[in-house]
């Protein structure tokens, strides 16, 4: 983002009520919501996008988004992608395994799971987060044709596995 110091403060500000469930900055320890720390901007545009206009459900962020204008929602992008990114950690066991599976992973979302312009950032994501997101690929109730896929293959064990490792980057 180039912005001058009074800009960002004021974007800031203005997201301060996102901190609420995604943490100080974006920087989520909740793992009921996402990191938006470090997220990349074309991602959080898209996600905002699609709860704007209802093609992503979920009430709260629905509610949100709605009263957004599109400045809004680009300099939103824009602050949170350059936060500092948090790790939140994973089982060291678990994180072994997720390691050796997350190759399939990776080409989408980037060599360190840093993200890749439309495809989120996993690393530092919170595990349960992960799960919870492969989890409803997996059973259809959160809709993408490729992640649907991907997630349909997973076993339990295997979802947890990745998601510890994403979580320890």
């Amino acid at each position: 983002m180039q912005a001058s110091a009074n800009e960002l403060s004021a974007v800031e500000q203005k997201a301060a009520t996102c901190f609420v469930c995604h943490g100080d900055k974006g920087k989520g320890n909740d793992p009921q919501f996402p990191s938006l720390a470090a997220q990349q901007s074309v991602y959080i545009v898209n996600q905002l996008n699609a709860f704007k206009s209802g093609e992503r459900k979920n009430p709260a962020m629905q509610a949100k988004a709605s009263n957004l204008t599109a400045e809004d929602i680009n300099n939103y992008g824009a602050y949170f992608a350059v936060q500092q990114a948090a790790k939140a950690g994973g089982d060291p066991a678990l994180v072994q395994q997720g390691k050796s599976k997350a190759t399939v992973c990776l080409g989408c979302h980037g060599a360190s799971g840093e993200g890749n312009g439309q495809y989120p950032r996993l690393a530092g994501q919170h595990p349960d987060y992960l799960a919870k997101q492969l989890t409803a690929y997996k059973d259809g109730s959160r809709i993408n044709g490729a992640m649907q896929a991907i997630a349909g293959n997973l076993s339990e064990e295997e979802i947890k596995a990745l998601a510890a490792f994403f979580g320890s980057l």
